[in-house]
């Protein structure tokens, strides 16, 4: 069974940092591309940032690039997003998504990891 897990959200201030975790379990992480895609309240979701399977290549919507930063672990199955200089808009609930953005696999299967910003 496929499992992603998101964690990291909490509230901040403008300028604030964050960093987010997606665990998984359930699939050959190894073999996957990960993106991170968020959806702020009221609005559609949007693709935010990717990463390919081995760290080769990455990926950023131009709303978060010089500032977002994706990575991750393939030993402990687990990628991250590390959130700089946020701003309010970047408020919203953040999920991991197997795949590239539009890829086949479902969006959101994870229960998201919210991130408010707000002084």
């Amino acid at each position: 069974e496929v499992h992603l897990e998101e964690s990291g959200g909490g509230s901040v201030q403008p300028g604030g940092s964050l960093r987010l975790s997606c665990s998984t379990s359930g699939f050959d992480f190894n073999d996957t591309p990960m993106t991170w895609g968020r959806q702020a309240s009221g609005k559609d979701a949007e693709w935010v940032s990717s990463i390919d399977r081995y760290s080769h290549s990455r990926f950023y919507s131009d709303s978060v690039r010089r500032r977002f930063t994706i990575s991750r672990d393939n030993a402990k199955n687990i990628v991250y997003l590390q959130l700089n200089n946020l701003r309010t808009d970047d408020t919203g609930t953040y999920y991991c998504k197997r795949g590239y953005w539009e890829s086949a696999e479902p969006f959101p299967e994870g229960q998201g990891t919210q991130v408010t910003v707000s002084s």
